[in-house]
């Protein structure tokens, strides 16, 4: 199988069909965990997959992009009172090694209603296109990442993002580059900083670029998962999923 029929097969047997033995024959018995929330290793999550079948959670995947060993997959978690809260928006980031899902890393948020321009955080595109271009389209975003979040420097955001065709999936942030000024410019005016320092995970796949970041939002450590859309050289698309970095975990593997 293929790391993305492996992942897909993992969440399966464990959001669907509840199946305690092909959960784990697919997860590596050191699997290294990320959620926050989650002590590491495989049998945590083999004993919460009973718990998980009485609990009446479902999953809706949007997106799956791989590359390499790296899976992302964008979905939306209803019922999903034991991951906290009743609906649930989420970046799910997998490692697969030796046939089996090795390492897993996710950021999860209240699903909130749609943005000022109708978009919610979970439409849009979704066909892979353009794998061609998957370095050229990584170089771009993580260019961007490096330069306007981490950097500060939006002098030349035009050179990433296309000014009027860009589309929005914040739940607080309009269409194009006004919408995003905007934005930024109310944050501001509160008193409220958004800070990328470090960007761990990037995984890409045709016309779309996944990153995983580490920073702070109003001053709390956070950690934002986006997803980029790229056409003709530009980012078109964006949608994201921001979660406080709590001060202790179930493991001592840290959010990244």
């Amino acid at each position: 199988m293929t790391p993305t029929e492996i992942v897909l097969a993992a969440a399966t047997a464990i959001f669907i069909d509840f199946d305690v033995d092909a959960a784990k024959a697919l997860l590596a018995p050191d699997y290294i965990q990320h959620n926050p929330a989650v002590p590491t290793g495989a049998d945590p999550i083999l004993g919460i997959i009973p718990v998980l079948a009485e609990s009446g959670i479902t999953v809706t995947p949007h997106r799956v992009i791989a590359e390499r060993d790296m899976v992302v997959v964008h979905s939306t978690y209803d019922n999903a009172q034991l991951l906290g809260g009743e609906t649930l928006v989420a970046f799910d980031v997998f490692r697969v090694e030796d046939g089996k899902v090795a390492e897993h890393w996710d950021n999860l948020q209240p699903l909130a209603p749609a943005n000022p321009s109708g978009n919610t955080m979970t439409d849009g595109a979704l066909e892979i296109t353009d794998l061609e271009k998957t370095e050229a389209n990584k170089a771009l975003v993580v260019d961007f990442v490096e330069t306007v979040l981490q950097g500060g420097d939006a002098s030349n955001i035009t050179d990433f993002i296309a000014p009027t065709q860009y589309i929005q999936h914040n739940p607080q942030i309009a269409n194009g580059l006004d919408g995003l000024g905007a934005a930024l410019g109310a944050m501001a005016a509160a008193g409220i900083s958004m800070v990328y320092t470090d960007t761990p995970l990037v995984v890409a796949q045709g016309n779309f670029v996944f990153t995983g970041s580490e920073g702070t939002f109003g001053g709390a450590p956070t950690a934002f998962f986006d997803l980029f859309r790229v056409e003709d050289g530009k980012i078109v698309e964006h949608w994201d999923v921001v979660s406080e970095i709590p001060d202790e975990m179930a493991h001592d593997n840290g959010k990244f």
